[in-house]
C-alpha cells in the first residue's frame, strides 16, 4: 500500500463498526483493520518510511491509538516494564485460563505496514467481534515492544518480557551506546520491575496472526493457512583461506584460491537443499580478500543459513555441509575454520489449537493445509513455553520488510472470519 493510499484508508469508515442486527459488519470491520494499520504505519522515527525500533518515541502514538480502539472495547490496558502494550478481556469466571493474542508492534527499517503491526490490529478486531458474547476464558491482547532485533542486535525483546527470560538482556547496549535498561528508564517505565511484566497465570494457549512473509500462499491461491512448525535455524560464520598472488603470473594448477573453494561450497549448500524436502540453506553474505581484481582471492569470509522444521534434519544437513567445507579445503589446500553465530531450535504448533484453528478455515470454506513458517516469530519463544497457533495471511508479491509489502482487504476479511470462529470453538471445547 502506497502513502496515498494509507491516507484514503485511515480516512475510510474508521468510527466504531456497528453490527448489524445480530450479525458482524465483516466489512466495515476490515475497513477498521486496514485504517488502523495505516495510522499505525505514520508511527515513524523516519520521515518518509517506516522505521519503528525498541521503545522509540514514536511508540507512544502507536499506544495511543491502540488504545483508544481498546477503550471503546472496556479492556483493561497497561504498557509494561518490558514497553509491551497489554490489554484484557475478562471473563466473567475470574479462575478462568487466559488466551494471549499477540503479535509485534516494532519493525525493520524502511519497513511495510503489516508485519507484526496486522497481528496486534486484528486482535482488537477479534474482540470487538465477540461484541457482548461471553468466553469462558480471559483474553490477553499483547502488542510486543520488540522482534526484529534491530536496535540492540538481539530480537524477541517483547515476548521475552511476557515469559520472563529478558533480565539477561538489560545491559546489552545500541550502537550509541545506550543499554537496554537505560532505554526502559528513558521512556519512563522502571527496569527493576522487570519481571512484573511476566505472564502469571494458568495459558490457556497462544494465538498469533501474521503475514506469511513469503509467496507460497500467493502461488496456491490461498488467503491464508495454519502454521505447523517455525523452522529451527543454525546461522554461522565460515572462513577459507588460501593464498592471495599475482593473478597474470600464478598457473591455475597452483593456485590457492580460496574463493573457487567458497563457490564450491556455495553450489553443495544449494544442492542439498534442493534434495532434502523442507530445508533451505543460504550463503548470504560473501567478503573477499584481498578483494582485487588482478589477486588471487587470499581469504574468504562467508555466512551460512540453514534452517528445517525437524532439528534433526537442519543438524544432519549442517553437518553434511560443514564435513563437504572440510574436504573442499584439503583438496584444494586451504584452511577452513566455521563458528557458530546462532541456533533456534524448531518449534511445533500445538496440534489440539491447530485443529480447532484448521476446523475454522474449514467452516468458512477455506482448505487447512498447514505451512511451516521459515521466519522466525514470537511464538518460537512464547511457543516452548505455552501451546501456540499460527495463522499465516497472504503477502502478495511475497513480498515484507518493504514499503510496498500489502495485504489484501479480502484476505484480512478471511483472517476476521476464520479468527472469530476459532475463539468461539476454543470457548465450546472449554464448556
Amino acid at each position: 500500500m502506497t502513502p496515498a493510499e494509507r491516507e484514503r484508508t485511515s480516512t475510510a469508515r474508521i468510527a466504531t463498526v456497528q453490527i448489524k442486527t445480530g450479525q458482524i459488519d465483516w466489512a466495515a470491520l476490515t475497513d477498521r483493520v486496514l485504517a488502523c494499520c495505516a495510522d499505525i504505519a505514520a508511527c515513524t522515527e523516519v520521515p518518509g518510511q517506516i522505521t519503528r525500533t525498541f521503545l522509540c518515541a514514536p511508540m507512544r502514538d502507536v499506544h495511543a491509538r491502540l488504545g483508544s480502539w481498546a477503550a471503546e472495547l472496556n479492556l483493561e490496558t497497561q504498557v509494561d516494564a518490558g514497553g509491551n502494550w497489554r490489554a484484557v478481556r475478562r471473563s466473567a469466571d475470574a479462575a478462568a485460563p487466559t488466551l494471549i493474542i499477540a503479535s509485534h508492534l516494532d519493525s525493520v527499517p524502511n519497513a511495510g505496514a503489516y508485519d507484526g503491526v496486522l497481528g496486534v490490529v486484528l486482535g482488537l478486531a477479534l474482540l470487538e467481534a465477540q461484541g457482548a458474547v461471553p468466553l469462558p476464558y480471559h483474553v490477553e491482547l499483547v502488542g510486543f515492544s520488540e522482534e526484529e532485533g534491530v536496535r540492540f542486535s538481539v530480537p524477541f525483546i517483547g515476548s521475552r518480557a511476557l515469559i520472563g527470560t529478558a533480565d539477561v538482556l538489560l545491559d546489552l547496549a545500541d550502537t550509541q551506546g545506550q543499554t537496554v535498561a537505560q532505554a526502559i528508564t528513558a521512556y519512563g517505565l522502571d527496569p527493576a520491575e522487570l519481571d512484573a511484566a511476566r505472564f502469571v497465570g494458568e495459558v490457556l494457549g497462544y494465538f498469533e496472526i501474521h503475514i506469511e512473509q513469503g509467496p507460497v500462499l500467493e502461488a496456491e491461491g490461498r488467503a491464508a493457512a495454519p502454521v505447523s512448525a517455525i523452522a529451527g535455524q543454525a546461522r554461522l560464520n565460515l572462513s577459507l583461506t588460501g593464498k592471495a598472488n599475482h593473478a597474470g603470473t600464478t598457473p591455475m594448477g597452483l593456485r590457492r584460491d580460496a574463493l573457487t573453494g567458497a563457490s564450491e561450497l556455495v553450489l553443495a549448500a544449494e544442492e542439498l537443499a534442493r534434495q532434502t524436502p523442507g530445508l533451505v540453506a543460504t550463503i548470504g553474505s560473501m567478503h573477499v580478500l584481498p578483494g582485487a581484481s588482478n589477486v588471487i582471492p587470499g581469504e574468504v569470509q562467508f555466512t551460512l543459513d540453514v534452517r528445517h522444521a525437524e532439528d534433526a534434519v537442519r543438524m544432519e544437513a549442517l553437518s553434511k555441509l560443514l564435513k563437504r567445507a572440510e574436504q573442499i579445503a584439503t583438496e584444494r589446500s586451504l584452511t577452513f575454520a566455521s563458528e557458530l553465530r546462532m541456533e533456534e531450535r524448531a518449534t511445533p504448533m500445538d496440534p489440539g489449537l491447530g485443529a480447532l484453528l484448521a476446523a475454522a478455515l474449514e467452516a468458512e470454506g477455506r482448505p487447512a493445509a498447514p505451512l511451516v513458517s521459515g521466519a522466525g516469530h514470537d511464538a518460537m519463544l512464547v511457543g516452548q513455553f505455552w501451546p501456540a497457533v499460527m495463522l499465516f495471511v497472504r503477502s502478495p508479491g511475497g513480498l515484507s520488510h518493504h514499503p510496498d509489502e500489502t495485504v489484501l482487504p479480502g484476505d484480512v476479511e478471511v483472517a476476521l472470519k476464520v479468527g472469530t470462529r476459532f475463539l468461539r470453538l476454543l470457548a465450546d471445547q472449554g464448556r
